[in-house]
């Protein structure tokens, strides 16, 4: 389960079974959508569980919550709301396409 945000805030709560891969989908705008219209970029939020349907039904729960919620879930992780993912991406290239 992750959220992903924007400049100006938004958010976008998801769930994937390869976090790299989809915020590295997320960042070049890969799929039509919420995420790329409001160009959602950054991931400021991730929690990892190895059963899928812990991580949907966490994903639905957040979704249900209000914003100022969603914010202090972030903040108690990420108070300075970082791109978590900068690291993954800092050469620029895929993280899909690294050797093992």
């Amino acid at each position: 389960m992750y959220i992903m945000t924007n400049n100006s805030g938004t958010l976008y709560v998801g769930v994937t079974n390869n976090l790299e891969r989809r915020v590295c989908e997320h960042k070049q705008g890969a799929h039509s959508g919420f995420t790329k219209r409001y160009k959602l970029t950054r991931l400021v939020y991730c929690e990892s569980t190895p059963d899928v349907r812990a991580a949907i039904q966490r994903e639905k729960e957040i979704k249900e919550w209000l914003r100022r919620k969603k914010i202090a879930l972030i903040a108690s992780m990420n108070p300075y709301w970082r791109d978590l993912s900068e690291a993954w991406t800092a050469d620029g290239r895929d993280p899909s396409l690294r050797s093992g």
